[in-house]
């Protein structure tokens, strides 16, 4: 496998875990059950996975009126889109 390739997977596999738990964290959000801390929904779109986290929180409609969210997470996505192109064209 390339770098090019275990980093696209990466990130798809990274994406898709944040998208599920922004779903999990609405869920749990509608009961009294134990969240998920926001520290971790940062720290995976931090690491890899702002397109999940834009995706989960469009799909859930979850964390759509925290400011920090609703333009952090589109900030990290853009820089995580172009530290690609800078890497891979």
């Amino acid at each position: 496998m390339t770098f090019m390739q275990i980093a696209i997977l990466y990130l798809i596999a990274t994406g898709v875990v944040t998208f599920f738990l922004f779903g999990i964290d609405k869920w749990k959000a509608k009961r009294p059950e134990w969240r998920i801390p926001e520290a971790t929904l940062w720290g995976l779109a931090v690491a890899g996975g702002a397109m999940g986290a834009w995706l989960g929180m469009k799909a859930w409609h979850h964390k759509t009126l925290h400011k920090k969210f609703k333009y952090g997470i589109p900030l990290i996505l853009v820089a995580q889109i172009a530290l690609c192109v800078l890497l891979f064209l």
